[in-house]
């Protein structure tokens, strides 16, 4: 299907692929995705970090699933998947990926902890965009980052039978093409080159009306 076709263009431009190696700390970026949560929980037990944050609050889709806040539901999978309370740490006030990233360095210097190396934990298809914005807001840090291990086709199972349509998926990939090219042009993350391939898979969802999130 042609849609799938070029969704899946935007899936692997938006996912980087980077090998991991035992950080400090392992940070989970809140959202709808309990997947992220399970990630950063199996690599705590794998040995992979000391501790894990968990930054989110709620955001536009959590706000009406959820009765408590991306972090202390992302705590709670970490909990059940036997992590232990006290090597979480929770920011639950962030509502954007700006605030994830300030709140969270504001709480852990509060913490007095002044890890420098970090595993970053995200959707897949949010990997480039977060990569971009840590390295221009959060420079001085040495990160990975990494996502849920499953693939295109898992995901589109996933939101066929979840919270959000396969549809509102796509939206968000397309949203965040832009987002990229807009975010590096106004100094928020830093640039990003963007093939001309991607361009064109982004404008082909765009005509198909794949548009729910773009900036207006």
């Amino acid at each position: 299907m042609y849609i799938d076709y070029y969704a899946k263009i935007l899936w692997d431009y938006h996912k980087l692929n980077q090998k991991i190696k035992k950080s400090n700390i392992i940070l989970g970026f809140g959202s709808h995705d309990l997947h992220v949560a399970k990630r950063c929980a199996q690599l705590f037990l794998d040995g992979h970090g000391d501790q894990i944050v968990f930054t989110g609050g709620f955001g536009r889709i959590t706000k009406s699933l959820w009765n408590m806040t991306e972090g202390d539901k992302f705590a709670q999978v970490a909990i059940n998947m036997g992590v232990s309370h006290s090597k979480i740490i929770i920011e639950n006030k962030a509502s954007n990926t700006g605030e994830n990233i300030s709140n969270t360095k504001e709480l852990l210097r509060s913490l007095n902890l002044c890890h420098s190396s970090f595993i970053i934990v995200d959707k897949p298809y949010r990997e480039r965009r977060t990569y971009a914005t840590i390295k221009k807001q959060w420079s001085d840090i040495d990160f990975f980052i990494t996502s849920p291990q499953y693939t295109y086709e898992q995901y589109c199972d996933f939101y066929s039978n979840g919270e959000i349509s396969k549809d509102e998926f796509i939206s968000i990939m397309v949203g965040d093409l832009q987002r990229i090219d807009l975010y590096g042009k106004n100094g928020f993350q830093i640039e990003q080159d963007i093939p001309s391939t991607v361009w064109n898979a982004y404008n082909y969802l765009v005509s198909l009306k794949f548009n729910k999130h773009l900036c207006k």
